[in-house]
This record gives structure tokens, C-alpha cells and sequence, in this order.
């Protein structure tokens, strides 16, 4: 369906006791950005270069006239601010060239220091990182390039290898500056990401603060009968002796460090995609997760991010009660988002976990480092449902766009996943959406049904067998229409795992359908051959998906001291001859499309303009939130929770500039219009375990139906700032 067929509406009020009492202007112009100011040209800075050197050279005092004594205090006094005004030259202009204004096309750092001005200081939060940065030697570079010298907070430091021609940018004084790039043919972060003219290279930094078996075996290999984050994180506790669950805490300082931001830059990638879980919040009840800890280190990642000009693009991996059962949502088991008795109080904490992250990086501070949000990872539709998962995206949409506002530049995109459909089973869903991504995560890895096809087939041309053009094949068509009829569709995981084998890689404890895989899941035995085809089906992947996110940058070694599943590590496939050392060689590897071409061209209102933010009322109409019912059980008599709690807010520690002043990092909430209470337990109700009541009997009094707590009232919407 077009936008001709259907009348059109801007997206409505949404529902308060949903948390999502805000609603996006329509007056104003999606256009409504920030525009940097225009560079001085090279001619007019030459001019004051010449001028400059020229202006007076040194005076002697024996060529005064010896008359003219009465006059030396004066000449003296002349001569003096000459001499100074040389050496000021001499010494500013350098600096000014080489690290004021490092890339003449970017927006000034002025612009992003008044933007960050506008947040208020923060009082108060309960989560967050909140104290304060040490400050920066005034001594030490604030920019560099290949060679450059990077000095750590730890006193340690290493060489900057990047031959991409990419910058950093780290200055104490303008902590929020956006002037670095991670390569020649990346926008700097001081300018707008065009999707159809730029491809996104990424990587997922899986396995730092959403901990999976297969990333980090030996953490599961410790710890028999853990299974899940879950299940570590109680075992993890109960040994004091080793550190307890302070242990996870340990891991996040080590896992990722600034060195591989840095080695991902110079790998000439630009994005990183950053699970992260919602216990970085807070937690409930018994969930034994190592709770409102892991935001400190994921501020820490941005700003390493923005030190080397890699976009972000944050994804909410795990989701009250768990939207996939997998154990990468942080319970190993049963779905309870959206589905049981606890479904919809789920759902309810889930929606506040995004308008709290939504709050935080909307912020100038950190909007153009997080540009994407994907909102909720890989959520089974086969098990929830089209129109129950549909209902909560739309709902989760217009709460976001209430608070950020419509148009490009207005907080981040908005990314879903495809709920393993395909595609092209969200074609027209939310046709004229503000900035709207569908996200799916191919894999051959996870065919019922393995290939044995042989992937060393020697070097050159015929590298990889079969496999390359099966990638092509299999992916190049359907993302190509997807672009022409939902918008930006991205690869948000992929990697060269053309078979499953990997030390847990269907769980701890699971079997590998393809067999044997002693030789795939030890890379030290690999055949030049081998790695030429496992590159050529990388390469081609990467041409078939066009904007994708590599899972994962890096692999632990297992407790045998090799990493046990190759196939998934970008860093190792680097290092040992098996991934592109340059993204861009894949271009073309598919060669000549046969089917669905994509032109680089997106609709306007796909990318945040004319047009963004007005919805084909028909489609949404589909998608009512609350939903009437969770397959078949009828939402009413579910047990929900009160909008009376309080609202945790997400902190940054606050900069040190070089002379000890502070400088603020925002207080963490962008629209101070955002005012509706925090879900919390409805006093006296006794509710089910929120993760394990699919088919729990439902507690009376705990509902929005006639035996519970009315709903709070529909107010006016709030204007907003």
C-alpha cells in the first residue's frame, strides 16, 4: 500500500500508562538541523601566514637614533610587542593547523560546544556513572593520524597504525568534540551519515556487557551448570573466594579495550554495533544479574568511539523475561515479553528501558556517536506475533519521536529487527515512519539442513567453491528490494560461518549438526587455501549485505588456549590472513546484479525527510497498543504494573578540562517535557515469576481491567523543548 491509497495521519497520542505520553510536533520541518558554520578558505589563512612573518623584523637597538632618547621607553615597548607578537605567531598558527583544525570540511568545534551547553546540570540519577573524569595533561596531542602516539589513563600507551588515512581527536577542553574519522572515505562524526552514499562497515563488540557462552568460553568452562548470563551470575556469587560476581565487572575492564576501538578503526570499519543489557539500568526482584555497573564502561565506549570517529549503534540485547529464550537475552528458556501472564508487565519495563536510553543519547552530547538504536534484539514473531510485536514497535516509535522530535538529526535512527521472517515481511509496515531501519541477522551457520560443499578450492578466482556466490545468491536480492520499499535494512550481525561449528555455539552443552568440526574450530591448522576461500565468502557477504556488522570483533581463547570458534572473529581473521585487511575490496565481488538493483537513492521520508513522521493511518490502525489480546488470552485480565515509580536516569562522569575546570555531560534526559512516572509493582499484588508464568494463573487486583487500578487519565499532550 502507497501513501495515495490510504489517508494519511502524523502518528497520534500514545498511551500514558504504556509510558509514552509525548507526542512529535507536525510543524516542525523535518529539515531543522544543524548546519556548521562555513571553513575559511586556504587563500585567506596563507594570507595570514604571509603577513604574519612579514610584519617587522627584529629591530636592533643600535640602529635607534641616539637623539631620540627620550623616545626608547616607547621603541622599547614597540620592539617588545613585536618580538611577542612573532613568537605567538610562530607558535599558534602550528597548533591552529595541525590540531585546532585538523579536516577543513568539518563543522567547527564551536558549534558542538554551544550544542552541549544546552542540557542542564544533572542533580541526581539512580543509575548512572555520575563523578568525575581526571584531567589531561596539558602537555600531551589532542589529534594524530598513522604513527601518532596515544597515551592512556593508565599511564601506558601505544603507536597509532592506521594507513587508511583516518584521525583522532581527544581534547580535555572539548570532550564532546566530534572532529575524528576512522578512514579517507568516512564522514567525520561533525557531519550527517548519508545512507544511501556511504556503506556502514561495522563490527559487533559481542560478549563485552552481554556475556555469551561461545564468546567467552572459559568464563562458562569455570563455572559448570551455568548456561546463560543468568546462571553464571548466580554461581559467580556464591564464590567469594574467587571475586564473586565482581568477576563480570573484571571482564568488562578487560574484554574491550581503547586498543581495539583503535585496531577498528585502522581494520577501516567506521560503526561498531553495542549490545548492551537492560540490568545496566537496574534489575528486579531475584534477577541476579551484576546490576546498574555496566553503564559506567559503555559511556567509557562511546567515548573511545568518538576518539576514532566510529558510529554506534547501541542495541538493547536482553528484555524483561526474555523475547527470545535464547541465552544471549540473558535467560536460557521461555519467552515471557509479550506472551503469559507476565507478557504486558514485561513490556512495560521493556518500554522504559528504551525511553530512558532514548533520554540519554538524544543528548548533544552523544547524538552524533549514537546514531542508531536497535531497540530489541532478535524477538521471535513465530512465537509472539505479528500483531503483538507490531503493536509494541509503533508504540515504542511514538514515545521515541515524542521525545526526540521528527526529522533528520533529531535523535537516533530507530532500528527493528526482522523476527527471523525475512525482509521482506516488513515491507509497508509503517510506511512514512521517521527513520525507521530493518535489521536482519543471515547466517548459513543455522540452516536445518548443512552443506558439505568444500570451501578450499584453492587460490585466485575460484577461491571459496561454492560458497561465495551462495552468499550473493541468497542475500543481494532481497536487501536491495528492501531498501526501495521499507528503507535502510542492515546486516546487524553476520559472519563466516558457512557451518555451526564453535565451541558453544548452539549452547553449552549443544551438538553441532554439521559433524566433525575438530578442523573449523582450530584456525592454526588451516590450509592457505582454506583461508582464501573463508575470505572470498567474506568478501562477498559483505557485497551481497552492503551495510553490515560483522559478529564479532573478537573471540575469547578457550580454557585449551585457542579460540575454539575462528569462524566468528574479526580481529583473528585479521591477524591470521582470512578477512579483507580493506572492506572496500569487497565491492563488486558478486559482480553485475541479476535481480533487484538498489541506487543509492532512499525516499526522502525514509531518512528523516519531507515526509517523515506521517504514517498511513490503515497500518497503524493494525497495530493498537495494548494489544486486545496475547494470542488469545485477553490483555485486560493480565496483571500490569503502576505508573507511580520513580524514573532512573542514565549518567556520564563529568570532564576534567586541563586547568581543573569541569565541564558539563548533560544530565542525562533530553526532553525535560518527559515527566510520566517509572512502572513499578501495583502495593499488595502478588504477582507471578515475571519469567517463568506463561501459563500461571493471573492474580486478581494487579490488571488494568475492572478488578484492578484504572488507567491514569489521557492529558494534553506537553509541548516540547
Amino acid at each position: 500500500m502507497t501513501l495515495e491509497d490510504d489517508a494519511s495521519t502524523v502518528m497520534v497520542q500514545p498511551h500514558p500508562p504504556y509510558l509514552s505520553a509525548y507526542i512529535p510536533s507536525s510543524t516542525e520541518s523535518p529539515r531543522d538541523s544543524l548546519v556548521p558554520e562555513t571553513p575559511r578558505s586556504e587563500r585567506s589563512e596563507s594570507g595570514m601566514l604571509i603577513t604574519a612573518k612579514n610584519e617587522g623584523a627584529p629591530v636592533s637597538m643600535e640602529d635607534v637614533p641616539r637623539k631620540a632618547s627620550r623616545r626608547r621607553p616607547l621603541l622599547i615597548i614597540l620592539i617588545t610587542c613585536i618580538v611577542l607578537a612573532l613568537i605567538a605567531v610562530a607558535v599558534v598558527v602550528p597548533v591552529y593547523f595541525t590540531v585546532i583544525k585538523p579536516r577543513n570540511h568539518g563543522s567547527s568545534s564551536t558549534l558542538a560546544s554551544q550544542s552541549s551547553t544546552t542540557a542542564p546540570v544533572p542533580t541526581a540519577s539512580s543509575t548512572g556513572t555520575g563523578g568525575t573524569s581526571a584531567p589531561t595533561s596539558s602537555t600531551e596531542a589532542i589529534t594524530g593520524s598513522d604513527g601518532s602516539t596515544i597515551e592512556l589513563a593508565n599511564g601506558t600507551s601505544f603507536t597509532y597504525k592506521n594507513s587508511f588515512g583516518g584521525i583522532w581527536y581527544s581534547d580535555p577542553n572539548d570532550p564532546y568534540n566530534n572532529n575524528a574519522y576512522p578512514n579517507s572515505w568516512t564522514p567525520p562524526l561533525n557531519q550527517t551519515w548519508d545512507y544511501g552514499a556511504n556503506r556502514i562497515n561495522g563490527v559487533n563488540l559481542g560478549g563485552w556487557f552481554v556475556i555469551e557462552p561461545f564468546i567467552t568460553p572459559d568464563l562458562f568452562q569455570r563455572y559448570p551448570g551455568a548456561s546463560d548470563e543468568w546462571t553464571l551470575s548466580t554461581l559467580m556469587a556464591a564464590d567469594t573466594a574467587n571475586g564473586g560476581i565482581n568477576q563480570i565487572e573484571d571482564h568488562y575492564k578487560t574484554f574491550i579495550t581503547e586498543k581495539d576501538i583503535a585496531d577498528i578503526a585502522a581494520a577501516g570499519l567506521n560503526w561498531v554495533r553495542l549490545p548492551i543489557p537492560f540490568w545496566a539500568i537496574d534489575t528486579w526482584g531475584d534477577e541476579p544479574f551484576l546490576a546498574k555497573t555496566s553503564w559506567t564502561y559503555i559511556v567509557q565506549a562511546f567515548q573511545w568511539c568518538r576518539k576514532y570517529g566510529i558510529r554506534v549503534n547501541l542495541d538493547l540485547h536482553t528484555i524483561p523475561g526474555s523475547q527470545n529464550g535464547y541465552n544471549h537475552s540473558g535467560k536460557l528458556g521461555q519467552i515471557d515479553f509479550l506472551m503469559g501472564t507476565m507478557g504486558m508487565a514485561n513490556a512495560q519495563r521493556a518500554m522504559n528501558y528504551i525511553r530512558i536510553i532514548t533520554e540519554f543519547i538524544s543528548q548533544p552530547e552523544w547524538k552524533n556517536v549514537v546514531v542508531m538504536f536497535g531497540i530489541m534484539n532478535e524477538a521471535r514473531v513465530a512465537d509472539i506475533g505479528k500483531t503483538e510485536l507490531g503493536a509494541f514497535y509503533v508504540e515504542a516509535y511514538q514515545m521515541m519521536r515524542g521525545i526526540t522530535g521528527v526529522g533528520e538529526g533529531k535523535g537516533p535512527f530507530i532500528s527493528i529487527h526482522d523476527g527471523f521472517q525475512g525482509l521482506q515481511y516488513w515491507d509497508n509496515f509503517m510506511t512514512g515512519a521517521d527513520r525507521i531501519a530493518v535489521d536482519q541477522h543471515p547466517y548459513f551457520a543455522f540452516d536445518t539442513t548443512p552443506s558439505k560443499a568444500p570451501i578450499d578450492t584453492g587460490v585466485g578466482t575460484g577461491a571459496g567453491g561454492t560458497w561465495p556466490q551462495a552468499a550473493c545468491d541468497r542475500w543481494a536480492a532481497s536487501y536491495n528490494t528492501s531498501r526501495n520499499t521499507f528503507g535502510v535494512s542492515i546486516a546487524g550481525e553476520f559472519s563466516n560461518s558457512f557451518n555451526d561449528c564453535g565451541l558453544f555455539l548452539r549452547g553449552v552443552g549443544g551438538t553441532s549438526i554439521y559433524g566433525d568440526c575438530d578442523t573449523w574450530q582450530d584456525s592454526t591448522a588451516w590450509t592457505v587455501g582454506t583461508k582464501a576461500g573463508i575470505q572470498a565468502f567474506s568478501e562477498a557477504s559483505m557485497d551481497a549485505l552492503r551495510d553490515w556488522f560483522f559478529w564479532t570483533w573478537k573471540i575469547a581463547p578457550a580454557q585449551s588456549g585457542i579460540v575454539e570458534s575462528p569462524l566468528w572473529s574479526y580481529s583473528l581473521g585479521l591477524s591470521g590472513g582470512w578477512m579483507p585487511l580493506d572492506p572496500r575490496s569487497a565491492i563488486g565481488a558478486c559482480g553485475p546484479a541479476s535481480g533487484p538493483t538498489f541506487d543509492g537513492a532512499f525516499a526522502s521520508w525514509m531518512t528523516g525527510g519531507a515526509g517523515a513522521g506521517t504514517i498511513v493511518s490503515t497500518q497503524t490502525a493494525q497495530y493498537p497498543y495494548p494489544p486486545a489480546d496475547l494470542q488469545g488470552t485477553p490483555v485486560p485480565g493480565l496483571p500490569l504494573y503502576t505508573s507511580t515509580g520513580s524514573i532512573a536516569t542514565l549518567l556520564a562522569p563529568t570532564p576534567t578540562g586541563s586547568s581543573g575546570n569541569t565541564i558539563s555531560p548533560g544530565n542525562g534526559w533530553f526532553n525535560a517535557n518527559d515527566a510520566q512516572p517509572g512502572p513499578t509493582p501495583i502495593a499488595g499484588c502478588v504477582y507471578p515469576d515475571p519469567w517463568n508464568a506463561l501459563n500461571a494463573t493471573a492474580p486478581t487486583g494487579c490488571s488494568g481491567g475492572t478488578d484492578g487500578p484504572a488507567p491514569a487519565a489521557i492529558t494534553p499532550p506537553p509541548s516540547r523543548r
